[in-house]
């Protein structure tokens, strides 16, 4: 997936444990788990914003954009015949 989410990182630099931020945010260790490794579908903004209070920092600190690399598969092939 093209978007690359850091909660691990502000988690390190804070100081503070998954257990200690879904507390202090209001979801589940095992909600915030999956969106700390990037299984999540969809984030709230309430979430996101929830997150940024207690981590003290933007969502940008949160989530980036990473480019997809190109696959084999993804390149056109040149016509043949």
């Amino acid at each position: 997936m093209p978007i690359a989410v850091d909660i691990d990182v502000m988690l390190a630099r804070r100081k503070m444990s998954v257990g200690e931020l879904a507390d202090r945010v209001g979801i589940t260790p095992a909600n915030l788990a999956v969106l700390k490794n990037g299984r999540a579908k969809a984030v709230r903004f309430a979430t996101l914003a929830a997150l940024c209070e207690v981590l003290e920092c933007q969502p940008g600190d949160l989530l980036r954009w990473e480019a997809e690399s190109a696959q084999p598969d993804d390149v056109p092939r040149a016509a043949t015949g």
